[in-house]
């Protein structure tokens, strides 16, 4: 398995639709990340959820997913489910997040996932972090729209076992779904690992990225 390693690493944005899936999606990455870089500037934004007890949840999971991270998190109040027509509100506040930070990672939805929520959202990150790097992570759903993903995190036993626990722990709101098990979440990391030759793995989608092989 090829991997390229990054030479610098300072600063993360992680964006997603709902709370939770941020965590859901991307949670062993920066427990990895942060666990190995004490400092990281992580800089999180939610477009719905905001008011309720759902943000929370979101911003004790997000603590608690970036240990000894420097973090900062917005839950905005979009309605869940009808993103296409609050497409304005959410491409301004990605400007103002754009405006604060040049972070050399992003964390966001994929563009081909099939809720309109998240693909709303993927689609407007190139429009605003042009020149950054940006993976998009996976949400498993009944929608059965899991693809072929590119790029890999391998996590390690206690890694992934972490993020299930904080899943679980944190976000007491989505116990009652019948998916929201250590089953599901351990499952695709499993299947994503056999595809890394790893254990465990979270995956990602990369629509472009520029090679600097002379290091």
């Amino acid at each position: 398995m090829i991997g390229l390693r990054p030479g610098r690493l300072g600063s993360v944005v992680a964006l997603g639709a709902h709370c939770d899936d941020i965590a859901i999606g991307a949670g062993g990455t920066l427990l990895t990340l942060c666990q190995s870089r004490p400092g990281l500037r992580v800089d999180a934004l939610v477009l719905s959820g905001g008011g309720t007890p759902r943000e929370d949840e979101e911003r004790a999971a997000l603590a608690a997913f970036c240990p000894g991270a420097d973090v900062d998190v917005t839950v905005l109040k979009l309605p869940d489910g009808r993103f296409p027509a609050h497409w304005e509100e959410a491409k301004n506040a990605l400007e103002e997040l754009r405006r604060r930070t040049d972070p050399d990672l992003v964390l966001a939805p994929r563009t081909d996932d099939a809720h309109q929520d998240h693909r709303g959202l993927a689609k407007l990150v190139p429009t605003t972090f042009r020149d950054h790097l940006a993976l998009g992570y996976e949400i498993v759903k009944w929608d059965g729209d899991l693809g072929s993903p590119s790029v890999y995190q391998p996590l390690s036993d206690e890694l992934a076992e972490e993020k299930v626990r904080l899943l679980q722990e944190h976000y007491a709101s989505q116990r009652h779904r019948p998916w929201y098990d250590r089953e599901a979440f351990l499952g695709l990391a499993r299947i994503r690992g056999i595809e890394a030759a790893a254990k465990y793995a979270e995956a990602f989608f990369v629509k472009k990225l520029t090679l600097d092989l002379k290091g």
